[in-house]
């Protein structure tokens, strides 16, 4: 998928319409299902006049470029992509990667990130190596042999700034590719000097006959790929399963098998609560099924700091296996693909878990594949627009005619592998009925007295070395900048015999990459697991999927305990997609909320509630087990 082709002397042509952006932002929305952004609009008016300039002054008009090239299965576009033909005959691809910077910030830290403006971005030249390399691997070499290169041009940059990129690039793979300022772009001292520094000056026209086979091409990973990726799942203790977690894993490629033999599109469910193995299943999976004869697999979740998670444990390289499924069912899923579905409850059901079809985009995802593989706790469904149903698939795969498989996961593998302690949160967050004291003692369980309290329990599990974190629900606003300093929000206070006394922390950050002035604030998808995340307190989309080893856990003022029962109070949330629901709808998702949050410890938890009579429910049930509940 692409916004625009043609030869190079028809793009320059094009760019001399007034109408050409506006064309070009129809053909985007057209192809990819939404529309650009305004600052998108302005860098296409900004860079595209300019890189056209300068392959037509570098002699290039007759080669073919494609304008914002998509690379399936991975969410990112190339700028353009330039493609002819080199010496030996072979069809020859230019990634072109073009930036508008001025001025930027370079780290020795982190020598493959840039701070440009608000945004911390890749280094450009490993931003292009990304994107080479990643279509070396993804372009069948049976269906059409390519060779790629690759070129950043910062058509603004002064040559201070590209001297720091290019000797920051120089210690790493992306050294190969080159970084392009604005005075060398200009026919200096030739326009065959310009064509060799664009690494282009060997390249001619390719046959038309070539460029169609490359829009035509199959963008699905290579056999070597393939290996590699299983040799590595495999290799990581991660990824190593236990008893029934491998049952689990050869009943799924039992049923994977029985339905690739019965040539049925299948659907397998597998079921289990929180701890229960299911993305470590996943992962084991994706490695069989990597190395497999002609296997086209991929793992998704509608999770995205899952999955970025995963890609950091299993590398890089395999980013197009591995990614997030949200609106769009990422491309190169055939009928002979089987997917893995990660967090399938966490799937999104738009515009509301109410409907009466399908979810769309997961039917679209179910048709596509030849076996859909889904892992899935109903009760982590926690919002309106998110979710599936055990038999909701069920009675999608009878309508639809495919096979459908059940495998129920019912061995705990997180908190401390304990099962008592899961049944007990599991009933615990019923909504009504008799609350029960635990008395277990193989898992380390207490309700902490104040937030003091739980903070520094877990501050001195950090300093010994353990994972320790504190959550809490939606329950206080979020109004921090991306990047840090972030805002003191969750705050608290209660009586103390002194008087009342407060106690704040920040939400986890909202930024996707970390920030390179405060390195000790974890981006979001790795405040679970980075130094520095038990400063700031995850929510539920910040700890769902994740776990650590101790947990303390804040109920807010969204749900209270009286006498029996739970009771919602909607009015104190404030996530924006449940504030504005009746309680009785509102409670089922606050009650998966807290339960979510509550298993997210390997080895303890402790318990906080903010309103005092809740509070003492959860003291009540300390008190009952002797003691086995204290800080």
């Amino acid at each position: 998928m692409y916004v625009y082709e043609g030869t190079v002397t028809d793009l320059a042509t094009a760019l001399a319409e007034s109408s050409f952006s506006a064309a070009a932002a129809q053909r985007f929305t057209q192809v990819f299902g939404t529309l650009p952004s305004p600052q998108e609009i302005r860098s296409w008016r900004r860079s595209w006049p300019r890189l056209a300039d300068a392959l037509s002054t570098a002699g290039l008009g007759r080669l073919h470029i494609l304008l914002e090239y998509a690379l399936p299965a991975t969410g990112e576009r190339v700028d353009a992509l330039l493609v002819g033909q080199d010496t030996g005959g072979n069809l020859c691809t230019v990634v072109i990667e073009l930036k508008q910077w001025t001025h930027a910030q370079l780290s020795t830290t982190r020598p493959g990130m840039v701070r440009a403006g608000e945004r911390v971005v890749q280094h450009p030249a490993r931003q292009v190596g990304g994107y080479a390399h990643y279509l070396r691997q993804w372009v069948s070499h049976d269906d059409l042999p390519l060779t790629v290169r690759g070129v950043a041009m910062l058509h603004n940059a002064p040559d201070d700034l590209i001297i720091q990129l290019r000797e920051q690039a120089g210690r790493g793979p992306a050294r190969d590719y080159p970084v392009l300022g604005r005075d060398d772009l200009t026919p200096t001292p030739s326009a065959h000097a310009l064509a060799q520094r664009l690494g282009c000056a060997d390249l001619r026209p390719a046959p038309w006959a070539d460029v169609e086979r490359l829009l035509r091409a199959r963008h699905r990973p290579s056999p070597a790929l393939l290996a590699r990726a299983g040799e590595v799942i495999e290799g990581r203790t991660a990824f190593a399963l236990i008893g029934d977690q491998d049952l689990a894993r050869q009943e799924v490629l039992h049923a994977v098998d029985a339905a690739r033999k019965r040539g049925q599109k299948s659907i397998v469910a597998a079921t289990g609560g929180p701890g229960t193995g299911k993305s470590v299943i996943a992962c084991r999976l994706l490695g069989d099924l990597c190395k497999e004869q002609d296997s086209n697999p991929r793992l998704l979740s509608p999770s995205g700091t899952l999955t970025r998670q995963l890609r950091r444990t299993v590398g890089d390289d395999f980013r197009g296996l591995i990614s997030t499924l949200l609106n769009n069912v990422p491309a190169g899923i055939t009928n002979t693909s089987v997917v893995l579905l990660d967090e399938a409850h966490r799937t999104r059901t738009s515009p509301d878990h109410k409907r009466r079809k399908f979810p769309l985009i997961l039917g679209k995802l179910i048709d596509q594949a030849a076996v859909t593989v889904l892992f899935l706790d109903e009760r982590q469904i926690v919002r309106p627009n998110e979710g599936i149903t055990l038999e909701e698939l069920e009675h999608h795969a009878q309508r639809s005619g495919y096979s459908f498989a059940h495998i129920d996961l019912t061995t705990q593998f997180r908190c401390s592998g304990s099962r008592a302690y899961q049944q007990w949160v599991d009933h615990l967050f019923q909504p009504e009925g008799p609350a029960q004291a635990w008395t277990g003692s193989d898992y380390d369980l207490g309700v902490a007295a104040d937030p003091e309290q739980f903070a520094q329990w877990v501050t001195t599990h950090t300093h010994s070395g353990l994972t320790a974190r504190i959550t809490a629900g939606f329950c206080w606003p979020w109004n921090s900048p991306p990047t840090p300093p972030l805002l003191p929000e969750v705050e608290i206070t209660w009586p103390d015999l002194d008087g009342p006394r407060t106690w704040a922390r920040p939400w986890n950050s909202r930024a996707d990459e970390p920030s390179f002035e405060h390195p000790d604030v974890p981006a979001r998808p790795f405040w679970a697991t980075d130094t520095g995340g038990h400063d700031q307190v995850g929510c539920i989309y910040t700890a769902q999927g994740m776990e650590y080893a101790y947990n303390a856990v804040v109920i807010g003022g969204d749900l209270i305990r009286r006498g029996k029962q739970w009771i919602a109070r909607p009015e104190a949330s404030h996530d924006s997609q449940l504030c504005h629901l009746p309680p009785d709808r509102y409670l089922r998702y606050a009650l998966n909320t807290y339960r979510v949050l509550a298993t997210r410890g390997t080895l303890g938890t402790r318990l906080y509630s903010t309103d005092p009579e809740t509070q003492t429910f959860l003291q009540t049930l300390s008190r009952q087990s002797n003691g086995q509940m204290g800080p």
